[in-house]
């Protein structure tokens, strides 16, 4: 789909992230900073506070000159609503975080799978062959496409610890759709399936995993904690201490915004110049 691949640098195009609370989003920084070291003088980005049921008016209201959204909660499932096109990764995963804009069209994507992908191969991870996955909602949907491929980063089925197995209808569903084989399992065997791992990835929303710092990790072993507000994470701190190399939610929040900055502009992401505004940021 043509975004804003081709604009020149001195053509008004505008963009924004939408959610509902809002205000806290270090998207804006990010994509700024992008836009000031691609020369993108004429761009702009803004957060725009956002309730689902105010997405499709806010979308349809849009003028020629906005080149995409980055949408957070709770409007990544939404997005799939209001999109006449929806890429295969974002339709696998069953959520979109961006919408690329260009008149009459609207396609879904979904940029948090490759950006995990991408900040665990910084991490050093190529292959993990206990892969472990805790929680089941639209995070943990988008880490299993990340694990999938296309290089595909887990070489063994993939276990998902959830608080409710009965509710991981729609992880599994993903799992289905990706080709990954999941076996779920209650959140309560976690730590000894922690001490197995050589890959852990959690989603558990802030506080859920700090029991597990008490759990043996393998030293060897990556761990992925989505949170990054409180950072370090009680699971994070005793992960860094257990001699295994850790991956923040800052990370994510860096390498999806990178891909979001490439689908909207065409140009490659500034990825250096974006990590140096996010750490003045925090």
């Amino acid at each position: 789909m043509p975004s804003a691949a081709g604009s020149p640098a001195g053509a008004v195009r505008r963009a924004a992230v939408l959610g509902s609370p809002i205000a806290h989003s270090l998207s804006p920084v990010l994509h700024a900073a992008a836009y000031e070291a691609l020369g993108l003088t004429a761009w702009s980005y803004t957060r725009v506070e956002c309730a689902e049921e105010g997405l499709a008016g806010f979308v349809g209201a849009l003028g020629p000159e906005w080149a995409g959204l980055s949408l957070t909660m709770p409007l990544k499932r939404a997005a799939l609503g209001v999109a006449t096109e929806v890429s295969p990764e974002a339709a696998a995963i069953g959520a979109a975080n961006t919408l690329l804009l260009a008149p009459g069209r609207r396609r879904a994507e979904n940029t948090d799978a490759p950006g995990m992908a991408d900040a665990l191969r910084e991490a050093g991870l190529r292959s993990a062959s206990a892969p472990l996955l805790l929680g089941a909602g639209g995070t943990a949907q988008a880490a299993l496409a990340a694990l999938a491929g296309p290089v595909p980063l887990a070489a063994a089925p993939v276990t998902a610890l959830v608080r409710s197995p009965h509710r991981a209808a729609e992880l599994r569903t993903t799992a289905e759709r990706l080709g990954i084989t999941l076996d779920v399992r209650p959140l309560d065997e976690a730590p000894s399936r922690v001490a197995t791992a050589d890959l852990v990835i959690s989603t558990l929303p802030k506080g859920a995993a700090d029991p597990l710092a008490h759990a043996a990790l393998r030293p060897a072993a990556v761990v992925f904690d989505v949170v990054y507000d409180p950072w370090p994470t009680a699971l994070a701190a005793a992960a860094a201490a257990a001699g295994c190399r850790v991956v923040s939610g800052l990370d994510l929040l860096l390498h999806q915004a990178g891909h979001q900055v490439r689908l909207m502009t065409g140009r490659p992401a500034p990825i250096e110049a974006m990590r140096a505004a996010l750490a003045l940021a925090r």
